[in-house]
């Protein structure tokens, strides 16, 4: 059985992901490309889980990017 980030990371892998508005907004915002996304969810580990949040079960990712970059990702999953 896969734990929750190498689902997560899997459906990176297979571009079976999609950004909310909002997401890409902040990600414009704050100047962070999508291969930095996706380093640092091949990077990273989940540090919280939220199964039961309103808008859907979601995590937070942490990682880092191969420039060193600290990036959190917050991911929601059905």
């Amino acid at each position: 059985m896969q734990t929750l980030i190498e689902e997560i990371r899997d459906k990176i892998a297979n571009n079976l992901f999609e950004f909310s508005k909002h997401a890409t907004d902040r990600s414009i915002i704050r100047n962070i490309r999508l291969h930095e996304i996706e380093e640092a969810i091949a990077s990273g580990r989940v540090i919280e889980d939220y199964p039961d949040d309103k808008y859907g079960a979601s995590c937070l990712i942490s990682g880092v990017t191969q420039q060193n970059r600290s990036i959190h990702i917050h991911c929601s999953y059905p």
